[in-house]
């Protein structure tokens, strides 16, 4: 199994170019959105981590981003919870997946949080600042100051790139991602 890792800016595009290697991929931001949807378990733990902001099930995100905004310590308890829960699911990924060819990983504390093996091939999406600026306006829920809490846990976007096997400039046209997703998976796979 080939385990493919993207890399990247928050709003960079990640997400779409994992999808276009046409490979299962294990999405975390996607797992974490189940977890809180669905894991009791995690509830109770963020409930007694953090009793004044967690209130309901199932775990609501604004919750979550009041106790971010209050106290920066609290996204570290968050994740104290959070985290091995990913990681669980994505052992779980990986059994399940055993028999494929190539796997993606779109973890944005991939080599952060060392998920990543020396074996593993790392692909950075870059774009501009300007557009990123602009496609993360459009989420629902943004939050500058939260977003430069998540940045500040991960490695410069220069270390990130300088570790990558591939980088794949996003100008965010699929066409032009589709094509140079496929020249990286006809490398990867001779």
């Amino acid at each position: 199994m080939i385990r493919i890792g993207i890399l990247g800016d928050i709003g960079s595009g990640k997400s779409f170019v994992a999808k276009q290697f046409k490979s299962p991929v294990f999405n975390a931001d996607a797992e974490i959105i189940k977890i809180y949807k669905n894991n009791k378990k995690c509830f109770y733990k963020l409930k007694k981590t953090l009793p004044k902001y967690i209130k309901s099930f199932p775990i609501k995100k604004k919750e979550l981003r009041r106790s971010i905004l209050s106290n920066n310590k609290n996204l570290k308890k968050i994740s104290k919870v959070v985290h091995p829960i990913v990681r669980a699911e994505m052992r779980k990924f990986f059994v399940y997946n055993k028999k494929k060819k190539i796997v993606i990983l779109d973890i944005p504390l991939l080599i952060e949080n060392k998920l990543n093996k020396k074996t593993d091939i790392l692909v950075y999406v870059d774009a501009k600042e300007k557009d990123i600026k602009k496609r993360l306006k459009k989420r629902k829920g943004y939050n500058e100051k939260i977003i430069n809490n998540f940045k500040k846990k991960q490695y410069s976007l220069t270390k990130k790139k300088k570790l990558s096997d591939y980088v794949i400039k996003n100008n965010f046209k699929p066409n032009t991602i589709k094509q140079k997703v496929e020249i990286i998976k006809k490398k990867v796979l001779i």
